[in-house]
């Protein structure tokens, strides 16, 4: 998998952008705000359609422009597609594949995957819960198309059980509550599943990923209130369902959902220590880094074209021997590496390019 070329029209810090990467590795190297992670994020929306920094929509339009248009040609190993994204202040998000509008947003997802390292990337270790329920969402949703749409139908129906709740607390009506119950039921069954298959496939690569930055040994553990471990997704359906409804009258009482996937807690064990709690900064920033790589590694080795890989900033808070141990785990496959530092470009083989505010990028 590689991207060919990307055009910016008034994204972020772009007024007008157009790049033609490397084919291997492409080193961004420019000063803090010159637009480095800005042209990450735009490679990662037209993957995800969504922002990494969580931003909305509006926010990635340039200050004074009522539209952003992000276009890309990724080759495949087979194919080269095209994809085109319109956000508008006005009107809503237009996006086309090949030219034409897709059945499914999730399709771009096939045409252009991409593991993403941040700086704030920390939060997946030391953070809440939900930034690691959707680490596995995210993975479990490209490995397997369905995850995605599961995903989808257990958010929605949490939602409108959550919208009764808060509006009608204790006099909320029971037979709605229990039809959204019936399909949290099924969806949530299928969300644990996809998570216990992801951090399963994660595990072996984790550890080899971890390896060379650390000497312990990388585990999950999911914690569930109501998943069984090793339940099957018919067992786990009927558990759901039964938590669901032995809540409903505390839940009414507090207008909010209490069970479910969205509650679950998975954790990164060092050895026997919970990261989030007993390990130092170097190693919560050593583990994100690994789980970062060994995502990669996952899709890579389940699919026939490797994902791209955007690491920004990472070796700002590294020490000189996990930073090179990070280069030397850098793969053959398309990467983006930002840097602030001119020293790092003798480092990284492959093609470095200054990034100014102005907005151009340019080959060393």
């Amino acid at each position: 998998m590689q991207l060919d070329w990307i055009e910016l029209t008034n994204f972020r810090s772009y007024t007008n952008l157009e790049f033609r990467p490397d084919p291997a590795t492409n080193l961004l190297v420019g000063a803090n705000g010159a637009g480095k992670t800005n042209l990450l994020e735009a490679i990662s929306y037209l993957s995800g359609l969504r922002s990494f920094r969580k931003a909305p929509e509006e926010a990635l339009i340039s200050s004074g422009a009522d539209d952003a248009v992000i276009r890309g040609s990724v080759q495949g190993p087979v194919s080269t597609h095209s994809i085109e994204v319109l956000l508008s202040r006005e009107a809503r998000r237009k996006v086309l594949l090949d030219g034409k509008r897709p059945k499914r947003n999730s399709e771009l997802r096939s045409r252009l995957r991409c593991v993403t390292f941040l700086p704030d990337d920390l939060e997946l270790v030391k953070g809440s819960a939900g930034q690691r329920r959707d680490l596995l969402d995210d993975l479990a949703a490209q490995r397997r198309p369905a995850a995605a749409a599961d995903q989808t139908d257990f958010e929605r129906a949490l939602k409108q059980r959550n919208a009764l709740l808060r509006a009608d607390g204790p006099l909320a009506d029971t037979d709605a509550l229990g039809s959204f119950e019936e399909t949290m039921a099924a969806a949530g069954a299928s969300v644990v599943v996809h998570r216990r298959e992801a951090a399963e496939a994660l595990t072996p690569f984790l550890q080899a990923a971890y390896g060379a930055l650390g000497p312990d040994v990388v585990t999950w553990v999911y914690e569930s209130l109501w998943a069984q471990e090793g339940a099957a997704h018919s067992e786990l359906t009927a558990s759901l369902a039964a938590a669901l409804a032995e809540r409903r009258r505390r839940d009414m009482e507090r207008r909010v959902t209490t069970i479910g996937p969205q509650r679950d807690e998975p954790r990164l064990m060092l050895d026997d220590r919970d990261s989030r709690t007993h390990a130092s900064q170097g190693e919560q920033r050593s583990a994100v880094l690994a789980l970062r790589l060994a995502t990669f590694d996952v899709l890579a080795a389940e699919f026939d074209d490797p994902p791209i890989l955007l690491l920004d900033d990472v070796f700002s808070e590294l020490d000189p021997q996990r930073a090179e141990a990070v280069i030397g785990r850098l793969p053959g496959a398309q990467s983006f590496l930002t840097s602030a530092r001119n020293d790092d470009v003798g480092r990284i083989a492959g093609t470095a390019w200054d990034v100014d505010p102005a907005g151009k990028v340019v080959a060393r």
